[in-house]
């Protein structure tokens, strides 16, 4: 079969639970990952076929995501600030605003890191994205990461072999962590803070296939990942170090208030590609 015929045929079995446009975008990811095809070979060369095990294959993963089982978790792997990663169900897939803290982190600390070799920490690391990232682009960082799920780690440490950085991995609990035992320059974290309440607002394929425990707080103690890690921030970041979080967007205030209440200064809430507060910078 012609592969533009199969595309059709792709396009029109999926197009009843997805969007069009990301019916195609699948399509695409997939054709790159077997065929290390793009969309310009495949408009240049229209005759190109696959086999018939080819379409065994794409069959099976069209079973699955009807499925609505994440193309990222189908394909193992993902694409995060330039770097491949990847994911499964032990991490939560990393998304683009989660791209833009990475990229204020960076670029607040580049010049900064010529004068001086920061110490980071990012908390609840789960696939790794943002302390690979930093690793890779603070390259004179020495960069630490912690998480509570054995998987998470796991799918972390093999990340930061394929991407070529030396990122030192712990295994902890931050709730019940009394102190990190050394100071760092930057500590980050993009904690759960999904409440119970918002549930009915998440997509079908993240809540019944990516990590709850990752995602999920109570409703009567949505900020209790902020509080606890703030209040290590204030025992182990240096003088004027830098905390930075992903937040909730509908708790952007509440989470300025929380940092205020505990000392922290020169606060700033952000917004994301999608015009939702999003991001905080604090210093101590």
């Amino acid at each position: 079969m012609k592969i533009k015929q199969y595309r059709t045929q792709f396009i029109q079995e999926l197009s009843e639970i997805y969007d069009v446009l990301e019916v195609e975008s699948f399509f695409y990811l997939i054709l790159e990952e077997k065929r290390n095809l793009k969309q310009i070979d495949l408009a240049l060369n229209p005759d190109l076929s696959f086999l018939e095990e080819e379409i065994v294959d794409w069959n099976m993963l069209v079973a699955e995501l009807k499925k609505e089982i994440p193309i990222q978790y189908l394909l193992g792997k993902t694409n995060f600030y330039g770097l491949d990663f990847e994911v499964n169900p032990n991490v939560l897939i990393p998304r683009p605003e989660t791209e833009e803290l990475v990229e204020w982190i960076i670029s607040n600390h580049l010049a900064i890191q010529k004068n001086k070799n920061l110490k980071i920490l990012d908390i609840g690391t789960g696939s790794g994205c943002v302390a690979i990232s930093l690793a890779k682009n603070l390259t004179k960082a020495q960069v630490f990461a912690i998480d509570v799920s054995e998987g998470a780690l796991a799918t972390a440490k093999r990340n930061a072999i394929s991407n070529e950085v030396s990122v030192t991995f712990l295994h902890q609990n931050i709730l019940e962590t009394e102190d990190l035992m050394q100071e760092f320059d930057i500590i980050v974290s993009n904690p759960p803070y999904v409440r119970n309440l918002e549930k009915e607002e998440i997509k079908k394929n993240v809540l019944d296939n990516e990590p709850h425990l990752a995602l999920f707080v109570a409703d009567n103690d949505a900020l209790i990942f902020y509080r606890k890690i703030a209040e290590l921030a204030q025992k182990n970041l240096v003088k004027n170090g830098s905390l930075y979080f992903e937040i909730n967007q509908y708790l952007g205030k509440e989470t300025v208030e929380l940092l205020e209440n505990l000392g922290f200064k020169n606060i700033e809430l952000r917004k994301d590609i999608y015009d939702n507060d999003r991001m905080i910078f604090c210093i101590k």
